[in-house]
C-alpha cells in the first residue's frame, strides 16, 4: 500500500489548527505520510495578524515523513483554496486525503482512509472516501455507501476528481431538468438545493456543494464508516458556512474500521437513518412534504 499525501487547509484559526495537527500527528502512518499545508492569504487587514500566527505555527509542524507549506500570496477564499490545492497535489500523486483546520481525527483515520483508497481505487462507481458520519441514533454497518460526497475528512483519486464540475449553474440546471431536486435534498431533509443556489449567487463560497452535486449527478458513491473517525470542532464560532451549533458533534471512534467486502451500492438503511437525523434537527414535516410537492412540479 502506497500511502496517500495529506492536504491540510488553514487560514486564521490558530487554536483549532493546533488541535487538528496534534490529533493528526497521533495517527498510525502519520510519520510515513507526506503533509501539504495550504495557508490562504488574509482577505483584509483585520485577518493579517491571525494568519501570521497560524503561519508561524505551521512552520514548526513535525511528526510526518515530510511537511511542505504553501503560503498563498493572494486570498483565494475557501472554495478556490481547496479546489486548487487538491488539484495540485492529486495531479502529482494520483490520490489525496483532505482535511480542514477544525477536524479532530481518530488515531486510525489515516489507516482507514489509505486502506479504503487502496481497496476501491479501480472501482469507478466509488468517487470518494469519508471519515465523518452523522450522530444517528441507531447502529450503522461497519462501512456503507451513500450517493454523492461529503466534506469533513475525505479522500479521492485523480480519476474521480477530474469529474468535478465547478459551474454551479450547470449543475443546478441538470438537477432540475432531471427532476432530482428532492433526492438531492436527501428526500426533503436538507437544504442542498438552497445551498447550491446561494453558491451560484455568490452568497456562499462553497466547493463542497458542487463536489456533492457532481457526484450525485453521476450516481457515484462515497464510502462511510459506521462510527465516526472525525469530530468537527469548528462549529462554535468562526466556521465559514455553519451557524453556531453542536448538533453535528460526535464521539471519535478510536478503534480500527474493518473494510469488509460489501455491495457497491447505496445502503438504504443507512440513508434512512441519516435522513432521520436530518429531520430531527429540522423537524418541519409540513414544509418537507411541501418541498416534495414543489419538486414534483419541476421547481
Amino acid at each position: 500500500m502506497t500511502l496517500s499525501p495529506i492536504c491540510l487547509f488553514v487560514y486564521k484559526r490558530y487554536d483549532l489548527t493546533v488541535k487538528t495537527v496534534t490529533s493528526l500527528k497521533e495517527n498510525l502512518y502519520a510519520n510515513e505520510s507526506d503533509l501539504f499545508v495550504f495557508s490562504d492569504a488574509p482577505k483584509n487587514d483585520k485577518d493579517k495578524y491571525l494568519v501570521s500566527e497560524v503561519r508561524k505555527y505551521i512552520k514548526s509542524i513535525d511528526g510526518f515523513k515530510s511537511v511542505k507549506i504553501i503560503e498563498r500570496e493572494n486570498n483565494l477564499g475557501l472554495a478556490e483554496s481547496i479546489i486548487s490545492g487538491v488539484t495540485e497535489v492529486i495531479d502529482q500523486y494520483g490520490k489525496v486525503i483532505v482535511l480542514e483546520d477544525d477536524l479532530l481525527t481518530s488515531k486510525y483515520f489515516l489507516k482507514y482512509m489509505n486502506e479504503a483508497l487502496d481497496k476501491y481505487e479501480n472501482e469507478n462507481n466509488v468517487i470518494s472516501i469519508h471519515g465523518y458520519v452523522y450522530p444517528v441514533k441507531n447502529k450503522l454497518p461497519e462501512t456503507f455507501f451513500l450517493k454523492g460526497t461529503d466534506c469533513w475528512g475525505w479522500a479521492t483519486w485523480k480519476r474521480a476528481w477530474d469529474t468535478f464540475e465547478k459551474n454551479g449553474k450547470k449543475l443546478l440546471d441538470e438537477i432540475i431538468e432531471k427532476k432530482l431536486a428532492y433526492g438531492f435534498d436527501h428526500n426533503g431533509t436538507t437544504n442542498n438545493i438552497k445551498m447550491l443556489k446561494r453558491q451560484i449567487k455568490g452568497e456562499v463560497d462553497s466547493w463542497a456543494i458542487r463536489w456533492h452535486a457532481s457526484a450525485f449527478l453521476q450516481n457515484r458513491l462515497t464510502l462511510y464508516p459506521g462510527k465516526s473517525l472525525i469530530n468537527n470542532i469548528g462549529m462554535g464560532g468562526e466556521s465559514t458556512h455553519l451557524k453556531k451549533t453542536n448538533i453535528y458533534e460526535t464521539d471519535i471512534y478510536n478503534k480500527p474500521i474493518e473494510l469488509k467486502d460489501i455491495p457497491i451500492e447505496e445502503n438504504i438503511y443507512a440513508k434512512k437513518e441519516i435522513e432521520k437525523f436530518f429531520t430531527s434537527i429540522k423537524p418541519n414535516f409540513i414544509k418537507r412534504y411541501y418541498k416534495k410537492f414543489k419538486y414534483s412540479l419541476g421547481m
